[in-house]
């Protein structure tokens, strides 16, 4: 990810937008990371263990678990949206994008009224 932020940085007069782009695919890597999840627990039983221990009632994760709906759907769906939830996933490592961006490029996220504009001669 680090080589990503060194690219935004030389488009400096364009990061005004950067935030935005990073909270959209900072959703699109969650519902990955939540169809992964869902690929991996594979078989019906397995899923429905896994929603109730995450605290989804027994009647919703019996309906979902044996769903004939693909897994990006599922991914996208109530059900995984709200066992599998960003503060779980933060919990098993992982970090939003927007996040990483504010703690490794500090001085980008300032408006540029905030920085003098010639650095000061001593």
């Amino acid at each position: 990810m680090t080589g990503l932020f060194g690219h935004f940085h030389l488009l400096k007069p364009f990061m005004a937008s950067i935030s935005g782009k990073l909270r959209d695919i900072d959703g699109w890597l969650r519902n990955r990371l939540r169809y992964c999840i869902w690929t991996d627990w594979k078989k019906p039983e397995r899923k429905r263990k896994n929603l109730i221990s995450l605290g989804a009632d027994q009647h919703h994760a019996y309906v979902w678990s044996r769903t004939r709906k693909g897994g990006w759907a599922i991914a996208q769906s109530p059900i995984l949206g709200t066992t599998v939830t960003l503060k779980r996933l933060q919990q098993r490592g992982y970090e939003s994008m927007l996040e990483y961006y504010v703690k490794v490029a500090p001085q980008l996220n300032e408006p540029p009224y905030a920085r003098p504009a010639w650095p000061a001669l001593t």
